[in-house]
């Protein structure tokens, strides 16, 4: 939010959440100049991850990534362009839990405007509740969405949705210095349970990145 790209900035913000799993949007890969922001954040975290590029940017890959400690079976991604916007995709990773047993995360960044999230929330409807897929399912990310809107209303007909208003007093996300917007969300399904929910609101992580940071704990009840 100031200006200046640091990963550095981004790695102390995921160190003091210390999660499992991260899912990441609008971050730079590797390229003709090295390796990129991935890369770099994932050594730093000591954690194994996967990218979905949905574009270039100054030669470099661009998408989504899925940062984990637990072991990655699966990525793949889903494309959810709309004509001439902006491409964008859902990245999909199944994480190893136990045994035969995924876990299935979706990492979402849909577009800005109204119509295109409308293509959009009918396609990750569809990939999301596929009936091949076994276990349970996250689904999250920026969903550029403030209101209930298309997305939610197909999503929360097969999933559960987090309600943020159950678990904290300050739900806005983005811009990161002054949140006046909630455009970050979670889905769920399956033997999951939503045990807190919470922004961390420190100085650094309001100018590490234009969004705060949404972390949940979950619990596998099964």
């Amino acid at each position: 939010m100031d200006g200046l790209t640091r990963p550095r900035r981004i790695i102390d913000v995921l160190r003091h959440i210390d999660g499992d799993v991260i899912a990441l949007q609008e971050v730079v890969g590797a390229g003709p100049s090295g390796g990129g922001q991935a890369e770099e954040i994932g050594a730093a975290l000591g954690m194994g991850w996967a990218m979905a590029v949905t574009r270039h940017f100054r030669g470099h890959l661009f998408g989504n990534v899925v940062l984990s400690r637990l072991p990655i079976r699966h990525s793949s991604q889903y494309d959810l362009s709309w004509r001439t916007r902006e491409r964008r995709c859902c990245q999909r990773v199944d994480l190893e839990i136990g045994g035969s047993r995924s876990l299935r995360v979706f990492n979402v960044h849909l577009g800005t405007a109204l119509l295109e999230r409308r293509h959009q929330a009918r396609r990750l409807a569809t990939f999301v509740s596929d009936s091949r897929l076994t276990g349970p399912r996250i689904v999250l990310g920026d969903f550029n969405e403030w209101i209930r809107g298309l997305t939610t209303s197909l999503l929360s007909k097969s999933l559960r949705s987090v309600d943020l208003r159950e678990h904290m007093r300050r739900r806005r996300t983005y811009p990161g210095v002054f949140p006046v917007l909630h455009l970050d969300h979670i889905y769920y399904l399956g033997d999951l349970e939503v045990v807190r929910v919470w922004l961390p609101r420190t100085r650094l992580s309001l100018v590490a990145s234009d969004h705060l940071p949404l972390v949940a704990d979950v619990e596998l009840t099964g």
